[in-house]
């Protein structure tokens, strides 16, 4: 089972966010993340097409995805979009911001979209927010993961319990997309 991590990071530390994705993937047996860097140029869509499901991160820069995932989303539409190649896989989402809220929702909102267009099944996070910066979901998200980093170097932000918040949302995707797996 294949789960592709689709993200863009401007500075390292939505980068973070999406390797405790993977990390929570992994958690899962038989289930394998890749990570997707829109950065890196060339989309993989043969392997997006072929997987069994995609989390979407970007930053949130006011109040939106960045430009660069906005375009990876622009530039789906006939790869995958008009053949609805991505149709029923499921889909999750994560963001990452300098302010604690920093209308992340917002990213978050524009993910969800744009997997429902393209007919796939959004995955929440189920943790209920924690009452301290050492609980996971300490920013309070239901849609997807959020993280909130401090402008310091990728390896001091974000804090743990945001990335122990995008391990959680990783291995959740991977559970659901077995049990979905199991009953087709």
């Amino acid at each position: 089972m294949l789960i592709c991590i689709v993200y863009d990071s401007v500075h390292g530390h939505t980068k973070k966010q999406a390797e405790a994705i993977a990390e929570g993937i992994s958690r899962v047996p038989g289930a394998e993340a890749r990570l997707v860097s829109v950065a890196d140029g060339d989309i993989p869509w043969e392997t997006l097409a072929a997987s069994d499901g995609i989390v979407f991160g970007s930053p949130t820069f006011n109040g939106s995805v960045s430009s660069r995932l906005k375009k990876f989303m622009e530039d789906a539409t006939r790869p995958a979009w008009l053949p609805l190649a991505w149709r029923n896989k499921v889909a999750a989402g994560f963001t990452n911001s300098g302010a604690m809220h920093g209308d992340k929702l917002n990213s978050l909102v524009t993910l969800a979209l744009f997997a429902a267009q393209h007919g796939m099944i959004w995955v929440g996070l189920d943790l209920f927010p924690g009452r301290s910066a050492e609980e996971p979901n300490r920013i309070g998200g239901w849609l997807g993961a959020m993280a909130q980093s401090d402008d310091v170097a990728p390896e001091l932000s974000p804090i743990a319990s945001d990335l122990a918040t995008a391990a959680h949302l990783g291995q959740r995707v991977a559970e659901i997309a077995a049990r979905l797996g199991a009953s087709a």
